[in-house]
């Protein structure tokens, strides 16, 4: 009787034990069902919000100015100093770009207390690995410049680059000249500092990822390479404008730039058949990290479309030679080493030259000569009385 009851005892069990489990088992695929589902929303939601990121260019980061205060404000001096690590402890990545109104730059220089006079910088706690000089060309865009150094200078000093900044600015009202004005900033920022890289940077364009670093390759370099204005693409292979870098040596193997493309267009063209004229080709960083914002605005007055640029670019084999850095002409007008930058006021002249001389007058005619006198030579026909005597000497 005993081990009967024992026998339902232990059924008895074993099959609340099989509820228990059955009921766990049941409320964990609860609850995994609950996760998955939840799992699926975030997903979506995650990839609604890239989606949308993407197609609206929205940067999702950092303020640019966020790791500057890790960094010792002052420099320790002597020869002692380490080199600066490889990469920088302060690169953050992707950087948050807006435009603020009422922006001046005197709250730029407030914010970049480091900065010394003419746009110079070399990081505080170590020696800097890279010399970097940043040409802007430059007229009549203030409004873009002090954005461009609301970001550029904190972006360079996280990459702890020992950099100056020049902005390259043409003089006179005639049409805008990008390439010749660069030609100028490479020979006139080479003129002040052995730099062993050089950035051409549009002014309107703002980089968005510290990882971009401001460095040369051992070929040149098209930096900006995905453009919120092209959807963060390249927009075709040979493409090289906005933000580029080389070195004194790959510039001089390239003959530098053209001098002769007057207005919008053409002139990036140009340039990146002249790198592979040069032997060299073009390096690039991922469409990832090589992001900029392009600030808004209309095609300026003096800077329209070059008409001729297409037939100029079909001769850019038989001209990198004969018209680029070893010919390039200009005037200083003035050098201003001001708080964030140095700026070089330039006159590169027009079409026609660095001096347009004057149409000059066409030489004086010599004066008519006066009619013979008559009396002196003799007369033309002798008068009736020698003609007779004459007959009558015959």
């Amino acid at each position: 009787m005993f081990s009967i009851q024992s026998k339902w005892r232990y059924l008895f069990m074993f099959l609340g034990i099989q509820l228990v489990v059955m009921a766990l088992l049941s409320r964990e695929g609860y609850h995994k069902r609950v996760t998955y589902f939840i799992r699926i929303f975030r997903k979506t939601e995650s990839t609604v919000l890239m989606a949308r990121n993407h197609t609206t260019g929205a940067a999702v980061g950092a303020d640019v100015y966020a790791n500057l205060s890790r960094m010792s404000k002052g420099h320790n001096g002597g020869d002692d100093m380490p080199f600066c690590p490889k990469t920088s402890p302060y690169i953050g990545g992707p950087i948050h770009v807006s435009f603020p109104s009422g922006l001046t730059l005197a709250e730029v220089q407030r914010k970049n207390p480091t900065v010394v006079r003419g746009g110079r910088y070399r990081p505080p706690d170590c020696e800097a690995l890279h010399r970097t000089a940043i040409i802007i060309p430059h007229r009549n865009r203030e409004h873009h410049l002090k954005f461009l150094l609301y970001y550029l200078h904190p972006f360079l000093q996280r990459q702890q680059l020992n950099y100056g900044i020049y902005v390259i600015h043409q003089a006179g009202n005639y049409t805008f000249n990008r390439a010749k004005l660069m030609n100028v900033g490479f020979r006139e920022a080479m003129r002040e500092e052995d730099w062993d890289c050089l950035f051409f940077h549009d002014v309107d364009l703002i980089p968005e990822d510290d990882r971009n670093t401001y460095t040369c390759d051992s070929n040149p370099k098209h930096a900006a390479i995905a453009m919120d204005k092209f959807g963060y693409k390249l927009p075709y292979k040979m493409y090289f404008g906005g933000v580029s870098a080389l070195t004194p040596l790959h510039y001089l193997k390239m003959n530098g730039f053209p001098n002769n493309y007057w207005g919008w267009g053409g002139e990036d063209d140009d340039i990146g058949v002249r790198v592979s004229l040069g032997g060299m080709y073009i390096t690039r960083p991922s469409l990832k990290v090589g992001r900029y914002k392009m600030i808004k605005h209309k095609l300026d007055k003096g800077n329209d479309v070059n008409p001729k640029r297409f037939n100029m670019l079909a001769k850019t084999r038989q001209t990198w030679k004969l018209d680029g850095m070893n010919t390039v002409e200009y005037e200083i007008v003035s050098r201003e080493y001001l708080p964030l930058y140095t700026n070089i006021t330039v006159n590169i002249g027009t079409e026609a030259g660095l001096h347009v001389r004057p149409p000059t007058a066409p030489p004086p005619k010599p004066p008519a000569e006066k009619p013979a006198n008559k009396t002196a030579k003799g007369p033309a026909n002798p008068p009736a009385k020698l003609k007779e005597d004459h007959k009558t000497t015959q």
